[in-house]
């Protein structure tokens, strides 16, 4: 009887890994096909085949990039904005995805003043997003498994030396593993909760209350990139990056 449980466990175990080969191998399918498109010229079909992908929940900056480049052909600018932002949280290191993202953000309409963010902060966010959460936390427990290791050497050999250099090399990957830990933290706070949002609406209001009796505050359109602080119902509170804040429409927005 145990014998045949694990046989039916491995069986489980092998069919789904299969499964996900084969879910591996239809996306990269579905990928090239939409790269054929998009070579041809046929952006529309190029859009179609990467964002069924990317509605299957699978996700990386080559895709996100990808999808930006598909509707900036169509000349969709604020849901190209809205994919190199995603790209860019993924691989803020890639030349490709800066120099498209800062020239479709020169075809928006507003110009905002941005208050200028703190050099450590901006080099804090820099290197969790260098490299992927999942990574990040890798380093974290190999780094907590090697200075446990060292400590042990610390503790029981016999050698002077050893217990000096075991030591000091327990300390140093103690800290990178707390290190590592605060970036695969971050890196998930910037990439799922980034509290950032990209304007989708031709044209919206930033009002002073969450209604539409609200006071209008400022105009914004499509392609704006905004903060969302408090929800009320079916509205944001936005921050824009010169600090005005103003309620608008939870419709009239994508979040990054």
């Amino acid at each position: 009887m145990k014998l045949k449980s694990r046989y039916i466990l491995t069986l489980i175990f092998v069919s789904l890994i299969c499964i996900e080969a084969g879910s591996q191998d239809s996306k990269q399918v579905k990928f090239n096909q939409g790269v054929t498109y998009y070579a041809s010229g046929s952006y529309k079909e190029a859009l179609q085949a990467w964002t069924d992908i990317y509605n299957t929940g699978y996700r990386s900056a080559n895709l996100s990039y990808n999808i930006g480049n598909a509707y900036f052909k169509i000349n969709d600018i604020p849901d190209a904005i809205l994919f190199y932002e995603r790209a860019y949280l993924l691989k803020p290191a890639d030349e490709n995805i800066n120099y498209n993202l800062q020239i479709a953000r020169t075809l928006t309409t507003d110009r905002f003043q941005e208050i200028p963010e703190l050099f450590f902060v901006k080099w804090y966010n820099f290197i969790s997003l260098f490299l992927s959460a999942n990574l990040w936390a890798k380093i974290s427990l190999t780094s907590f498994i090697l200075s446990l290791l060292l400590i042990s050497l610390y503790i029981y050999s016999p050698h002077y030396r050893q217990k000096v250099i075991g030591f000091w090399l327990a300390i140093s990957f103690f800290v990178l593993s707390l290190a590592s830990l605060t970036f695969t933290i971050r890196n998930k706070a910037l990439v799922y909760d980034s509290h950032k949002a990209i304007i989708s609406s031709p044209l919206v209001s930033g009002k002073s209350s969450p209604d539409n009796s609200g006071t209008d505050l400022f105009v914004l359109h499509e392609g704006t990139k905004v903060s969302i602080g408090d929800e009320v119902g079916e509205w944001y509170e936005i921050r824009l990056s010169d600090g005005n804040k103003g309620w608008v429409p939870v419709k009239s927005l994508n979040i990054i």
